[in-house]
């Protein structure tokens, strides 16, 4: 068994032990944490597949932006774990079935004999000066422009979509508006009164 092999299969299993430990926690920010392990692990095993680029995307796409994200909710979050448990053993029977199909499909696609897997020859190791992130800046813009402008054209009327959604206007909201309030004058808002001062009964 070479390095690289060993090296896989320590990183595998760890892939595997941590995926588990994401559903089988209880706690939602050992389960996250759990899933930042994960990301972290899949990403050394892009490194071996010599696709750097996947691999710093995952690792800061992935752990650096989303998952701190749901870390730091899940932790601001007054979550009740009682609340969490009561429905646990109600989604154990479709959670199993779910998991044996997926468990048969995977199965049923690395089988070697039916799809050839084991004839497959290793890649051949690239030169000092290759750059992972240039051959496939190469491929998206050239081969794939197209697709790669309309998804950067869909994603973009969902940013629109989204924000017009949230800043719509609601007859039950309170908002500003910036406009009229810098606009405005001390004589909108002040009023002073000049009143003569009275005496009470009594007093001289």
């Amino acid at each position: 068994m070479t390095f690289q092999t060993a090296v896989f299969y320590v990183f595998a299993a760890i892939l595997l032990l941590a995926a588990l430990r994401v559903i089988t926690a209880r706690n939602p920010v050992h389960a996250t944490l759990s899933l930042v392990l994960a990301f972290a692990t899949a990403a050394g095993l892009w490194i071996l597949l010599e696709a750097e680029f996947l691999a710093i995307a995952l690792v800061l796409v992935y752990i650096g932006a989303v998952m701190v994200l749901f870390l730091f909710v899940v932790m601001m979050l007054d979550i009740n774990l009682d609340r969490l448990r009561e429905g646990y053993w109600d989604y154990l029977v479709p959670g199993l079935a779910v998991a044996l199909i997926m468990v048969a499909e995977m199965a049923v696609v690395l089988t070697g004999r039916r799809f050839g897997l084991l004839e497959m020859p290793t890649p051949a190791p690239r030169p000092a000066g290759y750059s992972n992130t240039e051959e496939l800046g190469t491929v998206l813009y050239t081969y794939y422009v197209y697709p790669f402008e309309i998804a950067a054209v869909i994603l973009l009327v969902a940013i629109v979509a989204a924000i017009a959604l949230t800043l719509r206007r609601r007859p039950d909201s309170k908002h500003q508006d910036p406009g009229k309030q810098v606009v405005v004058r001390k004589q909108d808002r002040i009023r002073i009164l000049t009143m003569p001062a009275e005496r009470r009964a009594g007093e001289k």
